[in-house]
């Protein structure tokens, strides 16, 4: 408890600096500009299938297919940020996808990471994916996905409506609010990988991509 208090003390002081602070604004950096995927690389489970038929850029979003799995993910690596990802299920049809946060290995179909988990119902979970950890996983029974769970319910909105991930890393530490309320803290030794955006199960649009670095 005493951890989470902190930790959200110091968030609430980043995001007044943030806030008022001119030179940090100028840090905030557009990881999708609204026309292309320039500044992304990819990851496609199925050899011979393009990338660019599970990713692409539709009406000036982000669009990804959800088959086969795979991932966009930065060509630069990033420490201390905060994370602004917007997204929702086209369609009005809900289904499953993530962020994926301090990526340390690129490997098929999922890299070592930590990802915030956006399935429907769930956003706000950590999925310790590829061999990650969290010192907040306890469980002495490691299944395939371990998984952190979020601290309340869901706070998401229905399909079809935009949601927002606002997403802090210090030093390793990570901090997710969804549509502004928060969600979990989790504890990593990586401080410092690639973010990316997962297609996993259906379509998923992401808008306002954005990292501010801290």
């Amino acid at each position: 408890m005493k951890k989470k208090i902190m930790t959200l003390a110091w968030l609430v002081a980043a995001l007044f600096i943030g806030f008022t602070n001119p030179a940090n604004a100028q840090k905030t950096e557009k990881l999708f500009n609204g026309k292309d995927l320039k500044n992304w690389n990819f990851s496609v489970a199925e050899d011979g299938v393009p990338a660019e038929q599970v990713f692409s850029v539709q009406n000036g979003l982000i669009r990804i297919s959800g088959e086969p799995f795979g991932y966009m993910y930065t060509k630069e690596k990033y420490g201390n940020y905060k994370l602004h990802v917007e997204w929702r299920w086209p369609e009005g049809k809900a289904s499953n996808s993530g962020i994926f946060l301090l990526i340390e290995e690129l490997k098929k179909p999922f890299p070592n990471c930590i990802e915030c988990q956006l399935h429907a119902g769930d956003a706000g979970d950590f999925v310790l994916l590829g061999g990650s950890d969290l010192t907040e996983f306890t469980s002495k029974v490691r299944p395939e996905f371990p998984v952190v769970k979020k601290d309340k319910a869901s706070t998401e909105s229905p399909a079809g409506e935009w949601n927002e991930a606002n997403i802090f890393v210090q030093d390793g530490v990570i901090t997710v609010y969804i549509n502004g309320v928060y969600q979990n803290t989790g504890t990593n030794r990586v401080t410092e990988g690639h973010i990316g955006l997962q297609s996993e199960g259906g379509p998923i649009e992401f808008r306002n991509v954005t990292v501010t670095k801290l």
